[in-house]
């Protein structure tokens, strides 16, 4: 095997069994960037709502105990038992509470980000980020790009839902400004111009541009 892609604590794990090192982590890449989601289907969410809104301030709530450095010396030891992650509490706190080391022979490094949860408003389903991840589909032909798109990212990402939540908590619940942002490869991503940043790449698959039926997702209606 020359090489593999995953998340902590399995890059550790394999820097302490002196059988790889770390070539690059997300911080590298992309700064708070999105990955984890808590997605429910929109039919229980409407049936439901009172529901999906303790499930969305359980979660803000939780998050923002993580973030909390004084906490996870405890969430570190829960982490590592068997029936959750199962793995070495030294390989838990690794980047997560103590210096990172990235196998490679120099110096561990603080980084006070490397697990992000809570600060900078980590949980908002900001429709920016959403109207990336979109266009990565088109861009890999994984789907066509919706023209349609405001309509989609207002009904998936549900900023009702979130502000209502975060209220209640007395958190911020403004969405982040939707401005150009630039990415570890230097392109910079438009969220007013998501076709034109389709168009500027140059590794990519055919976009396809179609109109989504949201209603019925195996309907497209030709552009």
């Amino acid at each position: 095997m020359d090489g593999f892609c995953a998340g902590e604590p399995w890059n550790t794990h394999a820097i302490k069994e002196n059988i790889g090192f770390v070539i690059t982590h997300d911080l590298d890449l992309w700064i708070g960037h999105p990955e984890k989601v808590l997605g429910v289907r929109e039919d229980w969410a409407n049936q439901y709502p009172q529901t999906h809104l303790a499930l969305v301030k359980a979660l803000l709530e939780a998050c923002e105990y993580c973030d909390d450095r004084r906490n996870r010396p405890q969430i570190a030891e829960l982490l590592a038992k068997p029936e959750y992650v199962g793995a070495e509490l030294e390989y838990i706190r690794a980047g997560f509470l103590d210096p990172y080391d990235r196998g490679d022979g120099k110096p561990p490094e603080q980084l006070l980000r490397f697990n992000q949860f809570h600060i900078d408003i980590t949980n908002c389903p900001s429709r920016a980020e959403g109207l990336w991840i979109l266009t990565q589909l088109a861009r890999w032909g994984i789907t066509p790009f919706p023209r349609n798109w405001i309509e989609i990212l207002d009904r998936v990402r549900r900023m009702d839902v979130y502000g209502e939540a975060a209220r209640q908590l007395d958190f911020p619940d403004l969405e982040p400004n939707r401005e150009p942002f630039a990415l570890f490869d230097g392109t910079v991503f438009d969220p007013d111009d998501p076709i034109g940043y389709l168009n500027s790449l140059r590794i990519k698959r055919e976009i396809r541009i179609e109109e989504i039926d949201i209603d019925h997702p195996a309907i497209v209606v030709a552009a």
